[in-house]
This record gives C-alpha cells, sequence and structure tokens, in this order.
C-alpha cells in the first residue's frame, strides 16, 4: 500500500489520456457549477485545490493555487500538458491555463463570465482542445471557435474528429441501450446515428464498441 499526501482530498479519478496520472479536488463550494450560484446569490466563495498525482511514483503536484472566490473545474490533457479550467468570480473571467508535468503553468486563454450562460457542465476537451457547455438541450462550443445547437437529452458529449462530433445517447424503453450520434459541425446536424457505444482508454484513444464490428463514420 502506498502513501500520498494530498493534504486532505479523499478522490482521485484517471485524467484521460494520460494514463500516469490522475486528478483531484476539494469540494469546498461543491462543484464548479454550485460556486458559480452561491457567488451570484452574494455568498463568500472558498477557494477549491486542484493536484495531479503521478501513479508510477506517487508524486503530488499542485501548480497553481487559487485565491478565495476562484474556483477550479474539471481539467483535461493535451499534448502533454495538464490543461486547467479557472473561473475567477471576482473578475468576471474563465481562465483556461496550461501546465507542463514539471510546474510551469501558462496562460491559454481567457473569456469573459458575461458571454457565458453559466458554468454548467463547462469543462475542457482534447483533442482538439476545446473549452464546452452542455446543458440538458444544447451543446456549445466556446472555444477556440464557437457552435450551438440543440441536443437530445439523453445525449453527452464524447469526442471531435475533424468535422465530427461524436456523442452518446443512452434509452430505457425498458431495456437500457445506447447508439452513437455522430453530429456534423458547426451546426449539429445529424450525419450518422446508430447502436453503439464509445469507450475511452487510458492512453487517451476512444474505442467504438459494437455487436457487428463496425466503424464510425
Amino acid at each position: 500500500m502506498r502513501t500520498a499526501n494530498t493534504g486532505g482530498i479523499s478522490y482521485l479519478a484517471p485524467l484521460g489520456g494520460a494514463p500516469d496520472w490522475t486528478w483531484g479536488t476539494d469540494h469546498t463550494s461543491g462543484d464548479l457549477y454550485e460556486a458559480e450560484e452561491l457567488f451570484r446569490d452574494g455568498h463568500r466563495i472558498r477557494r477549491n485545490r486542484l493536484i495531479f498525482v503521478r501513479v508510477s511514483d506517487g508524486l503530488v503536484l499542485e501548480p497553481v493555487s487559487a485565491r478565495d472566490g476562484q474556483y477550479f473545474g474539471v481539467p483535461a490533457w493535451d499534448g502533454g500538458r495538464f490543461v486547467i479550467l479557472l473561473a475567477d468570480f471576482p473578475a468576471g473571467e474563465v481562465r483556461l491555463l496550461g501546465c507542463t508535468p514539471e510546474g510551469e503553468a501558462s496562460p491559454i486563454a481567457a473569456l469573459p463570465l458575461g458571454e457565458l450562460e453559466d458554468c454548467y457542465n463547462l469543462m475542457p476537451h482534447a483533442s482538439p482542445l476545446m473549452l464546452t457547455r452542455q446543458t440538458a438541450e444544447r451543446f456549445q462550443i466556446l472555444w477556440p471557435e464557437q457552435a450551438d445547437f440543440p441536443i437530445h437529452p439523453a445525449e453527452s458529449f464524447c469526442l471531435r474528429e475533424g468535422e465530427k462530433l461524436y456523442f452518446s445517447r443512452w434509452y430505457e424503453d425498458p431495456d437500457y441501450r445506447e447508439e452513437v450520434v455522430v453530429r456534423r459541425y458547426p451546426d449539429g446536424e445529424i450525419e450518422a446515428q446508430f447502436r453503439g457505444a464509445l469507450c475511452d482508454m487510458p492512453d487517451g484513444e476512444t474505442w467504438l464498441l459494437t455487436d457487428g464490428g463496425r466503424k464510425a463514420p
């Protein structure tokens, strides 16, 4: 049994695309969306912490420290670097930061919070690197390009390949089943829809799981 000093963070999640890294945070004010709601209601937001832990040797990395009023969201891994989502509520800004495994952080992008409806399901995706937001009925790409279109309430975004956006859709009617929905960027028109599932692998690949050997279009 190994011991890792996480400073009280009690759960680590895999970091997609980086099989040797996990990440964790403490939820002092809930998730990012809940922290935003508290701030809008006039409450003081205590900062949360974001750490990365290397599986091979237990190294704990905390590359960026937030201040009160700032809050981390879900991170991503892109091109050999961590991508950190940080909301600065007093400044009215959402930032994307890049950080190397050696701990060197640099800015990637900044967006005014006023241009976002809210921070619900706001997160970076890679690759290509994008900042997205999803509700029960809409999907948005907010950076570096922009797209906004309706989706099925049981759909969730998985990945982008060129001009194709891949979503997973589930049903219970009454048995549970999944479908893959391929939408066109940027208008979201459906180009293909078929029974199957998308599975993220630790090395960053995505596998299409089907019952008939079908390949992704």
